[in-house]
């Protein structure tokens, strides 16, 4: 597994990546993660749909609440044939209870608590933390990566203005 020292940082100190860093072009990673409900969820269960997948350290995290907040904004305007997924590292108690008390309906979350499979298939998995680090990724329907933004400081917002322009082209 690949270990990409000092690819993100958190309030300006070097954090390592484990995994293999996902390049446009290439076919996403099939996942399985566990939704609200504790049910196994593969990432090739969205095909046919345009899908964002923006990772998370924690949602439980002023800029993760956010981020997430602006997504399930954002996806109002997209049209059915987008689907916005937020993946952290949360128990899936926890993401459905913040999704509950945040009003959060539109985008859905996902979790990687157990195997952090996700984390180094994507190449965003934390070593020091076993956190997910901030980034975003745009499949199009066929699960083809056409879009990669890796936030470097962690602890700032993604270019949102550049994801849902990435999303646009595509649908």
């Amino acid at each position: 597994m690949q270990e990409r020292p000092g690819a993100v940082t958190l309030h300006g100190n070097p954090l390592t990546l484990i995994g293999n860093e996902i390049k446009i072009g290439g076919k996403a990673p099939d996942i399985e993660l566990l939704d609200n409900e504790l049910k196994p969820v593969k990432l090739s269960s969205f095909r046919g749909k345009v899908v964002v997948v923006s990772s998370v350290p924690s949602l439980d995290t002023p800029v993760c609440d956010m981020e997430t907040r602006r997504f399930n904004a954002e996806a109002a305007n997209l049209g059915s044939n987008v689907l916005i997924l937020t993946i952290s590292n949360d128990l899936p108690f926890a993401q459905k209870r913040w999704c509950g008390a945040a009003g959060v309906d539109k985008v859905k979350t996902l979790s990687d608590h157990r195997e952090a499979a996700f984390g180094q298939a994507y190449g965003v998995l934390i070593k020091e933390l076993r956190l997910l680090a901030r980034s975003v990724f745009v499949l199009d329907a066929e699960g083809v990566v056409r879009y990669v933004q890796h936030v470097k400081e962690v602890s700032q917002e993604p270019d949102y203005a550049a994801v849902i322009a990435a999303v646009k082209k595509l649908i």
